[in-house]
């Protein structure tokens, strides 16, 4: 295949200033990275194009909106383009490999292909940037954050790895803050020079893209001190990942913290389980009473969540009680302990976590939340390395669950080599009612023979697990 040149090869100052003769094509369109991002240069009126292995509720809302997506990765969706059609620049998701044909295409031809991490610093370059940064709790804080802001009338622009009820997971918005969910994977947050960074939490994961607990901890050091000389961080003081940056970034004028621990600036004080099985908890910033907060969602960790909302709030001009009051009225994202239906008095719940420190705060907040009702988890295992590193922390996250099923591993990125199976996970585990079953139908057919009313079903996984409660309901419904 001939080689030719971009119509322009300058496509950084094109999308710096959003001009909008500028054409970019994402190759992964219907992931959870890119999909946001098409729609913010939609929204900013360029020409978006874009191309996926599969079809899918993402995909099909984007050609809603107008952009061109193509349902297979091929080469001929741009060598089959006139010159004058064919993309400045096209993104790739990290799931893209160098072999993939459709980018192999964009290289004979001359067009830039670049990830995430480049693409977005120059895409955000003009916006003062809220970036938050975290292994767990990104999404749910990145979400309360942009709620919380456009409660209070600023139409802060954000990207959010989830859909957020009214407000969908992308915009591109007309306020000079822009709210981003600053993904770790594959080093993207390390393209941002947030004015405000937020930090969550620091704990090892993704071990395929950071083979060492240091390797983690430097990635995140490195956000940290990208952060703007007259900005702010913000961190959660009772993570020890999170306290330890502060050592990495000694130039860093302006930096908070949260939590309940008695040195936070701002803390919560005396969290307790209200009527509605969520936490109220009183607010103090440096010890001076604030405010009492009220959650509409359950679980200890979203006190935390919210407090880091709370904060970055402030720092945006809104007041303490306008942004508590907003904050009562969160009620979640999607696959955030999302409620999908009760069919027979049994109830079922979806939610993302995948990481052990994730499905213990889930499991918890479901204990919390439905008491002394009979609890089932039912967990997927997300890809081979992340399960071989943390078996024996996974095998030992579900106590308080009453009955566990574990599903076949989601390889997701990785293949399966054979050496490790969902079985060597439940061999692991002391928890006495736990099961491995093969086949998401296998396990939804299990659970509708074995549910009572009054039990609650919680699915578990980053990847295909929420289809299991799903059909369940289906099941149920028909029964």
């Amino acid at each position: 295949m001939a080689a030719t040149t971009t119509p322009n090869p300058n496509w950084q100052e094109r999308l710096e200033k959003a001009d909008p003769t500028l054409s970019v094509h994402l190759l992964g369109i219907g992931g959870a990275g890119l999909a946001p991002i098409a729609t913010v240069l939609h929204e900013s009126g360029l020409r978006v194009s874009g191309s996926d292995a599969h079809s899918s509720p993402r995909t099909q809302a984007l050609a809603e909106k107008g952009i061109r997506v193509y349902p297979s990765q091929i080469g001929e969706n741009l060598t089959a383009l006139p010159p004058e059609e064919r993309p400045d620049v096209v993104l790739i998701s990290s799931a893209v490999g160098p072999q993939n044909p459709e980018r192999l295409a964009a290289e004979a031809l001359g067009i830039p292909v670049v990830k995430r991490r480049e693409f977005l610093a120059v895409l955000l370059a003009q916006r003062q940037v809220i970036a938050v940064a975290g292994t767990h709790g990104k999404s749910t804080t990145t979400a309360m954050i942009v709620h919380t802001l456009h409660e209070n009338g600023i139409d802060a622009g954000y990207i959010i790895g989830a859909d957020l009820p009214g407000y969908g997971n992308a915009h591109n918005g007309s306020a000079e803050w822009f709210v981003i969910e600053a993904d770790e994977y594959d080093r993207m947050f390390l393209g941002l020079s947030p004015q405000v960074a937020v930090v969550t939490n620091a704990e090892w994961d993704h071990p395929d893209c950071y083979p060492t607990p240091a390797s983690f901890q430097r990635a995140f050091a490195q956000f940290v001190d990208q952060t703007r000389r007259d900005g702010l961080v913000i961190s959660c003081g009772d993570d020890d990942g999170a306290e330890e940056l502060r050592a990495f970034a000694p130039s860093r004028g302006w930096w908070i913290s949260y939590g309940m621990a008695s040195d936070a600036e701002l803390r919560a004080v005396s969290p307790v389980v209200a009527a509605n099985g969520c936490y109220t908890a009183e607010i103090l910033w440096w010890g001076a009473p604030l405010v009492t907060l009220f959650l509409g969602v359950p679980g200890i960790h979203n006190v935390w969540n919210a407090m880091a909302a709370l904060a970055v709030a402030r720092y945006c001009g809104v007041t303490v009680t306008d942004a508590v009051a907003a904050l009562s009225r969160y009620s979640g994202i999607a696959r955030r302990f999302e409620w999908k239906g009760e069919v027979n008095g049994v109830t079922v719940i979806d939610d993302y976590a995948h990481h052990p420190t994730e499905v213990i705060a889930i499991l918890a907040a479901a204990r919390s939340r439905f008491g002394s009702r009979r609890l089932w988890a039912v967990f997927q295992p997300h890809t081979f390395s992340r399960t071989r590193q943390m078996l024996h922390e996974m095998a030992a996250s579900f106590a308080h669950a009453d009955r566990v099923i574990v599903t076949d591993i989601y390889a997701a990125r990785e293949k399966d080599d054979g050496t490790l199976s969902a079985g060597d996970l439940v061999a692991a585990s002391h928890h006495p009612a736990i099961q491995h079953i093969s086949g998401l139908e296998a396990i939804a057919g299990h659970l509708a023979e074995n549910v009572s009313p009054g039990d609650v079903v919680i699915t578990l996984g980053a990847g295909t697990s929420y289809r299991i409660g799903e059909m369940l309901l289906e099941r149920l419904g028909n029964r």
